[in-house]
């Protein structure tokens, strides 16, 4: 029997000391491992192939908002991990509009980095193994086994943790989801997220799938409380 393909892991970090150190315990844990020290190079790698990017934002040439930025105008939905050592809630904000999944400020704890790694890593294959049929919700074709959805005919592209989003509420058919209910169904319940990071995707979901984003009519709140699907 083969072994399993090892998932590629894309690094760019400009501090020759952090780099270094992702790259060694991210190759001790099993992963293939690319890194660069410039956003352009990322980029490059990124798009030659990858699993998952852990980007830093202060860069040379191409700064980490810019790389998320072309990544998903190309219509690539690779998982994005910042970093930074910025903490203002709006450059977090900022980076999961443009479309990454998780944030991190420096200093970061390691085996924290790790754990959010593996976290998503798993719900991606977990999804891909999902034989569940396209499930019908309103307007909207949700494929969780090739993570696609259509609206109408129109593929949407969705970057992978805000279709984790969408599904989530899709599957509770009309229920009301708290944002800690869909965190920890998300992410995990041990992630240490912010209820606005939730706000952040439903935000960006609206403005994807809503004919008003204003005036959402498939993804609702539900005030005090959270959101809801309604198809």
């Amino acid at each position: 029997m083969s072994e399993p393909e090892k998932k590629t892991v894309v690094v760019v970090e400009d501090d020759p000391s952090i780099a270094m150190g992702l790259e060694m315990n991210l190759s001790a844990e099993g992963y293939a491992v690319r890194a660069a020290a410039n956003g352009e190079d990322g980029l490059v790698l990124v798009r030659a192939g990858a699993d998952l990017v852990i980007l830093d934002v202060m860069l040379p040439k191409m700064n980490g908002f810019e790389v998320v930025k072309t990544l998903r105008g190309d219509g690539n939905a690779v998982p994005v991990i910042m970093l930074s050592a910025r903490g203002a809630e709006m450059d977090k904000v900022m980076g999961l509009e443009l479309g990454a999944e998780d944030y991190i400020t420096k200093p970061f704890s390691l085996a924290e980095l790790l754990a959010r790694v593996k976290a998503v890593l798993r719900r991606d294959a977990i999804a891909r193994r999902s034989t569940a049929g396209p499930v019908k919700a309103g307007a909207l074709l949700v494929d969780v086994g090739t993570r696609e959805v259509r609206r109408g005919t129109d593929l949407v592209e969705l970057t992978a943790t805000e279709f984790d989003v969408l599904h989530c509420l899709v599957a509770a058919q009309g229920k009301v989801l708290s944002r800690e209910q869909i965190q920890a169904k998300v992410w995990g319940p041990t992630h240490h997220g912010t209820p606005r990071t939730i706000d952040n995707f439903v935000l960006q979901l609206r403005n994807k799938l809503e004919d008003d984003p204003q005036d959402p009519k498939l993804l609702l709140t539900v005030r005090g409380v959270g959101y809801r699907f309604t198809g």
